[in-house]
């Protein structure tokens, strides 16, 4: 427990100098080009202790859970030695923590919000909510298959660059022809989806497998999964509104 406490007290002070920078750029520009005094600097400082705490254990958390369940069930599939099972976990785990991550539901939510604005959408609260849950599982299964590539390119040993190029070249060409409105959501959708769930048990996966797999190099062919991850949801969701605008 003592150790516990050690361990989160240098965190927190780990995370102190990170904010630091953030800190001194915003007192720079709020008391000496702004000029402006700044309101209730208590609540301000307080809430910069939680920030400070919250990411700590945050950390903390990674370290204790989400690292080593990534890593310990991508062994354990391995030496399963199934394909199916071992694709079929990597599509659900995808899948399943993109559906749960917050910035996805948020943005999610404005889309839809701003493409009724404009009329894209019903007005309706309902079909507001239906643009909203039919983007964010667009998102999540573009999740569940990237890992599924990334799973197939370890196991197989396939060059990133040539699949990241391909997939690119496939975005500029679904850019010419998806509705103007869909194209900025596309672009942030995949931004949003490598975020605080998503990213620690991709991450884990992808090194997890590398290291059990006979030839494979833990830091070459275990990291690489986050970047399919931003890649193919743009592509769903170009793929979502080009089939919107021909219904």
């Amino acid at each position: 427990m003592l150790d516990e406490i050690k361990s989160l007290a240098l965190l927190t002070l780990g995370t102190a100098r990170d904010l630091a920078p953030i800190v001194g750029v915003v007192a720079v520009f709020q008391f000496l080009i702004l000029r402006q005094p700044m309101d209730d600097v208590g609540e301000k400082l307080i809430g910069l202790l939680f920030v400070m705490a919250g990411l700590a254990i945050f950390i903390r958390g990674l370290e204790l859970a989400l690292f080593p369940i990534g890593e310990s069930l991508a062994d354990a599939f391995a030496n399963k030695g199934s394909l199916f099972w071992l694709l079929t976990f990597a599509f659900a785990l995808g899948f399943g923590t993109t559906v749960a991550e917050p910035a996805l539901i948020a943005v999610s939510r404005e889309a839809a919000r701003v493409m009724s604005d404009i009329g894209a959408v019903g007005a309706s609260k309902a079909e507001q909510v239906s643009y909203a849950n039919a983007l964010r599982y667009t998102v999540a299964a573009a999740v569940g298959s990237s890992l599924v590539i990334g799973v197939m390119r370890i196991l197989l040993g396939w060059p990133i660059h040539y699949l990241i190029i391909g997939g690119y070249v496939l975005v500029v060409i679904m850019t010419a022809f998806a509705p103007a409105e869909i194209i900025g959501i596309a672009y942030d959708s995949g931004g949003v989806t490598t975020s605080t769930v998503t990213v620690p048990l991709t991450t884990a996966l992808g090194v997890g497998l590398a290291s059990v797999i006979k030839g494979r190099n833990p830091m070459i062919d275990g990291f690489g999964l986050v970047a399919f991850a931003s890649l193919l949801p743009i592509v769903f969701v170009l793929g979502f509104g080009i089939v919107g605008a021909m219904q």
